[in-house]
This record gives C-alpha cells, sequence and structure tokens, in this order.
C-alpha cells in the first residue's frame, strides 16, 4: 500500500505530461484544419467565416494534381523495386548460415538506425555526378536506400516461420527453385509481402529528408510540395496551405491505419533488436 501511494505521484506526473502533449497535439491538428476552412481568421477565437473554396485553390493553384501523380508513381515504384529486391535478400537471410551473416544484418539495416540527414546528403551527391538527382528517378533511387531494409526487417521473420520442409518436398517432386519460390513460398508470402509494401508506402510518402535532397520541380512528393509552398518565396494563402497540409495529413492517417492493421510494431521492434 506504501508503496502504491509512493509510485502514484510520479504516475501522476507522467499521465498529466501525456495528457498536456495529447492536448496540444490536438489543439494544433484542429487549428490547422479549421483554418483551411475559414474565410478570415485574425485575432478572434473562431473564424469570421468557413468555406470549402481553399481546397479548390489548393488543387488548382498549388498544382496539387501534379503533386498527388508524382507522390503516386514514387511511391508505387519504391514498393515494387522494394519488395522485387528485399523479399530475395530476406529469404537469404532467414535460411542461409553464412560467416559475418549478423555483421552483414547489421550493416544492412543501419539506413533504418541511422537519421536519412546522415547519409542523404552523401546520397544525393553522388545522384547529382550522376545525372539523376532532380527527377524521379533520383527520388525513387533514394527513397530505396530505407526501403529495401524494411522490406528485408518485414519479410525475415515470416520466412523463418514457413517450414523448410515444404520446400525439400517441392524439389523432391522436381520443382526447379524458380518454381518453389513462385508456385509454393509466394503464396505462403503473400500476407508479409502485403504487410511489407504498406509499410514501405508509409515510409515513403511521409519522407521529407531524402525526397527533399534529390527532387526537382516536377519530382516532388506531396510532404516536400507542402515545404516548398510554406516557405519558398511568393505570396500564398495561408488557408490554401493548410488546405493541402489537411490532405497530406489525412492521406497519411488512412496509410497508418492501414499498416497497423497488416503490421505489428511490437514485432519489428523485437526482429531489429535480435539483429544488432
Amino acid at each position: 500500500m506504501a508503496r502504491a501511494l509512493v509510485a502514484r505521484p510520479s504516475a501522476w506526473i507522467v499521465w498529466g505530461v501525456v495528457g498536456f502533449f495529447l492536448i496540444n497535439l490536438f489543439a494544433l491538428v484542429a487549428t490547422v484544419v479549421l483554418n483551411s476552412f475559414s474565410t478570415q481568421w485574425f485575432g478572434t477565437w473562431w473564424p469570421a467565416g468557413l468555406t470549402a473554396s481553399w481546397y479548390s485553390t489548393a488543387w488548382h493553384e498549388l498544382n496539387l494534381l501534379d503533386v498527388l501523380i508524382v507522390t503516386v508513381e514514387v511511391a508505387v515504384a519504391v514498393v515494387v523495386l522494394s519488395v522485387v529486391i528485399g523479399v530475395p535478400c530476406a529469404y537469404a537471410l532467414a535460411r542461409r548460415n553464412f560467416p559475418g551473416k549478423r555483421l552483414l544484418t547489421v550493416l544492412f539495416l543501419l539506413p533504418i538506425l541511422m537519421p536519412p540527414l546522415t547519409y542523404g546528403i552523401p546520397l544525393a551527391t553522388v545522384l547529382y555526378k550522376f545525372d539523376l538527382a532532380g527527377s524521379i528517378t533520383g527520388v525513387i533511387v533514394a527513397n530505396l536506400v530505407p526501403s529495401v531494409p524494411f522490406v528485408v526487417l518485414t519479410m525475415t521473420p515470416f520466412i523463418e516461420q514457413i517450414d523448410p520442409k515444404i520446400e525439400s518436398a517441392a524439389r523432391m517432386c522436381g520443382a526447379s527453385t524458380v518454381s518453389v519460390f513462385t508456385r509454393v513460398l509466394s503464396p505462403l508470402l503473400v500476407p508479409g509481402m502485403l504487410a511489407a509494401s504498406i509499410l514501405v508506402l508509409v515510409r515513403t510518402v511521409g519522407m521529407f529528408e531524402l525526397t527533399f535532397l534529390t527532387a526537382g520541380p516536377s519530382s516532388q512528393t506531396l510532404v516536400v510540395s507542402l515545404y516548398e509552398q510554406m516557405f519558398s518565396a511568393g505570396i500564398r494563402a495561408q488557408q490554401a496551405v493548410d488546405a493541402m497540409a489537411v490532405i497530406y495529413t489525412g492521406s497519411m492517417l488512412v496509410l497508418l491505419v492501414i499498416a497497423l492493421r497488416f503490421v505489428n510494431p511490437t514485432q519489428l521492434v523485437t526482429r531489429l533488436k535480435e539483429s544488432t
């Protein structure tokens, strides 16, 4: 009883800090959403009027359609290439034992453990040297660096859960390596591939640093375009920019909910600790 009473104040402090943070976060998001619908809002608790015209303004004047098309192109390309590259790598790490495997796994997962800026600037320098930066291709290549390890991290536990005897039985029946992978393993790996794809999709749409360092005027994703509209030279209606921010936040929220439906964050953290 005495211990519970002693622990109570600390619990109150923790919950108070968490509550204060959530209240401020909700107030910040609510302010942006409300301002995106306001006709005018200066020095009052409530806007002078409400309208949805700013979303139309963001769509036409801020080239939101072009930005969304680029975002979808980059995200889809990164997802497909990451799965194509990452799944065989995850299979090799899950099924093969070789000297230095643990070290190789740690090195392979460094883009996840390190902040993107630490390797983003050298990566952007290399891409500019080969005339890839400033294009959609450069943005895709840059986003592949952290995305492929995400696929490996997600797919390795799925592959380890599949009994190797299934592959041995298929080989005994005359199946080639390609047939085993495409006709036996692939159907079993569909849930893992779907989870990895959604995880990479969320990561790519929300990736600012690498995309900002390698994107050009015609290859900006939504998050980079939002930053440019906010801080670049020129006069823009703040409500239109906030409307763009609401669209970005809403899309990220939907993707996050879908990702949590298929991906267990605890499993990913556990796997990351095992790898390191």
